[in-house]
């Protein structure tokens, strides 16, 4: 392998964190303010780019912290070292926002795997974190991810992060599914990304779910999370801006009354 070989376990239901188990000189990367806690033993540096073996030379570096600006993510990254002369050390990290902490054996998954972007939390150190540019014009501008996605490869242990609840579904050769553009978490190299108009103008004016799906053809692996991030903060961003007409009234209780709010 040449990752770093980590063992790790995904802690907790709602609020997951992963602890990652380090042998002596073993190193873990991570996003910084992903940090939650560490052994006594282990070394914090930060480094430029994401530290995987493809950098090569300061220009190397320089284009990997580039391609990782473009997904959203920050110049610098946080890599944790086990120094102790013997010994296994710890050191955990947590999801940004309630969901499921998903692990990623790159190795088991063809070695590479394409995610949302942002969706990163930590990995071995080898594994290279970079861009995958959607090739087509319809996905790039109504796929909901835009033309640039994020792209982690290598044959180590990488960790993402997505909303509500995780399913892990297998794509048989050809199969098909549709699915929201923002429910996306990632999937193999080997499934076909693409979009789909919805089709008819009742659907498109008054669904409420968007003009287009994404459609995932196999074979490969595809992840689905339940609660994007941006759903949830648009519905906090409606109820933390809009002042409910009645709000302070009789009229305006016995409203929240009838429609459920009453009762919590």
């Amino acid at each position: 392998m040449r990752n770093h070989e980590i063992d790790y376990r995904i802690i907790g239901e709602e609020m997951q964190y992963v602890e990652i188990e380090l042998d002596p000189e073993e190193t873990a990367v991570a996003e910084p303010g992903s940090f939650m806690m560490m052994d006594d033993g282990i070394q914090m540096e930060t480094i430029f780019g994401d530290g995987s073996q493809q950098q090569g030379g300061i220009l190397g570096k320089l284009f990997s912290a580039g391609k990782r600006m473009l997904v959203g993510e920050g110049l610098f990254m946080t890599a944790y070292t086990n120094i102790a002369t013997e010994g296994k050390r710890r050191v955990s990290f947590a999801a940004p926002y309630p969901g499921k902490i998903i692990a990623l054996d790159l190795m088991r998954l063809g070695g590479r795997v394409i995610c949302q972007k942002d969706a990163f939390l930590c990995a071995a150190k080898g594994v290279a974190i970079g861009i995958e540019f959607q090739k087509k014009l319809g996905t790039g501008l109504f796929g909901g991810e835009g033309f640039i996605m994020e792209k982690l490869e290598g044959d180590g242990m990488a960790f993402a992060h997505a909303g509500g609840h995780v399913l892990q579904k297998e794509l048989q050769p050809g199969e098909l599914i549709k699915i929201d553009t923002g429910c996306i978490v990632g999937f193999t190299a080997s499934v076909d990304y693409d979009i789909q108009f919805v089709g008819g103008i009742k659907n498109t004016l008054f669904g409420g779910e968007g003009v287009f799906f994404a459609t995932l053809r196999g074979p490969g692996t595809v992840w689905v999370q339940t609660l994007p991030i941006s759903r949830l903060a648009g519905r906090i961003l409606r109820y933390a801006t809009v002042q409910r007409k009645g709000e302070g009234s009789i009229l305006g209780g016995l409203g929240n009354l009838l429609d459920g709010d009453g009762w919590q």
